[in-house]
């Protein structure tokens, strides 16, 4: 029985498959770190609904289940995902409007890529820190 024996190349020399570029090799710009966030917000957003869903269903079992689910949000450590939560909403929303003003043709210059992505982190810890400030004082947390 004869062996399957592998095919041989028809030039002597072999070409290197190119590579793709890594992050190692592209320079860090903040046009590249909004545009990972908004990824990531995106993500944290689906997440983020799973606990305005866990308070729905608390709610609708009964103030036992309520008064839980709330004890266990205004923990310390509940409320720091609620504040992540709540940078993510911003920051995915300012995002979003300088994604909208790119598909209208405007802000592809590396300038005004640049300031449209600190106008939109700026407004996102802006917002996120009048909304709580705004809870704290009202007395909602």
């Amino acid at each position: 029985m004869s062996e399957a024996k592998p095919a041989t190349l028809k030039s002597a020399a072999v070409r290197a498959m190119p590579m793709s570029p890594h992050l190692q090799v592209w320079r860090w710009h903040l046009t590249m770190l909004t545009s990972i966030l908004h990824r990531a917000t995106g993500v944290a957003l689906y997440l983020g609904l799973l606990l305005v869903a866990g308070w729905a269903v608390a709610l609708a079992s009964g103030p036992q289940a309520y008064g839980t689910y709330m004890s266990l949000i205004g923990s310390p450590l509940g409320k720091l995902v609620l504040v992540g939560f709540t940078v993510a909403v911003f920051f995915h929303l300012a995002n979003g409007v300088r994604h909208l003003v790119w598909d209208a043709g405007f802000g592809f210059e590396p300038k005004a890529a640049t300031a449209s992505g600190v106008v939109a982190i700026a407004f996102a810890l802006a917002a996120t820190a009048a909304v709580w400030v705004l809870a704290i004082l009202t007395g909602g947390f």
